[in-house]
């Protein structure tokens, strides 16, 4: 009689259990969500916080609120400061808008395809700095450097012997690289009043998609740019750390005044590789004459202000810079606006809700990336 064998592969089912986090951390990725929300309020991130441990208990007599608040300073996320008001009060500090972008990054970048190291490959051969696996022979010119030792030796053995050991020119081989492009992206941030009306949040949204662009680039792709403006009755640019706490404004939406600074910002650069991402909710409402003065209108598409946005775009496609907007309203005359707006530039249109934003966009970086130049 066989022995019953007792030790069997397989698989083993079993509840799904989170990974365990510690009553600081638990607390700390909702203060992040929070502080996004409250443009980097601490004060009022700290009153939602209290809110809902009231309502989903979410601290205990081991570990509160100001255990919390303690941890917070004693890591360095916080620090005390003086207001302009002259009173103390208390604000997070540069390790903390890291760790936003950080998380805004997982959040929208986390549920997409990764691949290897950052890179923007170009079609030739040659110049570059990421090695092929193809070799060819030494060509005066050719950096000592790129010379690939272990072949070169190997000609030698092959091409004199072992026992009268002799190296030349000859026997020198090249490993081929790649030239990786450089791709330069200006972000457009709606932040006129729309985005805040109607009892919807729009803007925040916005910041997440700007605060993990920013990390996925100066971490993945630290040749790239990424110029950030945004833009109301006027545009003007705003550094990556003062994303947590951009809010609207009572503006208008004046997009012919962000176009020009994209385009000026973008001018500067000198990759061949330029795009533009442009997220927006409203129609374009507002130019800046030559005067100083402000062009205004609210009431449906005016044409006046329509015509200069689609000159614009026809004069981003000259200098072959498209234009990808993110529509996060589906009006349909805004719709119309959009439509003709990307036929001018030749660029690229998504109308989304608020949910799915980062995603797109995201995936739009990643695919404009994949353009192709000869190196």
């Amino acid at each position: 009689m066989k022995k019953e064998n007792r030790h069997k592969k397989g698989f083993i089912f079993k509840p799904y259990e989170s990974p365990s986090q510690s009553p600081f951390e638990k607390l700390f990725d909702i203060f992040k969500e929070l502080i996004t929300h409250t443009s980097g309020d601490f004060d009022e991130a700290i009153d939602w916080l209290k809110q809902l441990d009231e309502e989903y208990k979410l601290t205990t007599p081991d570990y509160t609120i100001e255990d919390f608040i303690a941890d917070l300073k004693a890591k360095g996320y916080i620090r005390e400061e003086i207001r302009p008001d002259g009173k103390n009060g208390t604000a997070i500090t540069a390790k903390t808008e890291r760790a936003i972008r950080q998380s805004a990054l997982e959040q929208i970048f986390g549920n997409l395809k990764r691949s290897g190291s950052g890179s923007h490959k170009s079609k030739g051969i040659g110049i570059g700095d990421e090695h092929t696996g193809e070799f060819r022979n030494y060509q005066f010119g050719d950096g000592l450097d790129k010379v690939n030792i272990t072949e070169s030796l190997r000609n030698a053995q092959i091409n004199n012997g072992i026992g009268n050991f002799n190296f030349t020119e000859d026997d020198l081989v090249v490993e081929e690289t790649t030239h990786k492009s450089q791709m330069s992206t200006i972000l457009m941030i709606d932040i006129s009043h729309s985005m805040i009306l109607y009892g919807e949040d729009r803007i925040t949204p916005a910041k997440k998609v700007a605060m993990a662009l920013a990390e996925l680039i100066t971490t993945r792709y630290p040749k790239d740019t990424l110029d950030i403006l945004v833009f109301g009755n006027d545009a003007w640019p705003i550094k990556i750390k003062d994303l947590p706490y951009l809010h609207v404004g009572p503006y208008h939406t004046n997009t012919v005044a962000g176009l020009q600074l994209a385009m000026d910002l973008l001018r500067r650069k000198r990759h061949t590789n330029k795009q533009i991402f442009m997220i927006t909710d409203g129609k374009p409402s507002c130019l800046k004459l030559a005067d100083g003065t402000y062009y205004k209108d609210s009431n449906g598409l005016n044409s006046h202000i329509t015509n200069k946005c689609y000159a614009m775009a026809q004069q981003a496609r000259k200098l072959h810079i498209p234009i990808t907007t993110f529509m996060i309203a589906q009006d349909p005359y805004l719709m119309q606006f959009v439509e003709e707006f990307t036929k001018a530039n030749q660029g690229k249109a998504f109308y989304t809700g608020l949910k799915g934003l980062g995603e797109m966009i995201f995936e739009d970086y990643e695919t404009n990336r994949k353009k192709r130049i000869n190196g």
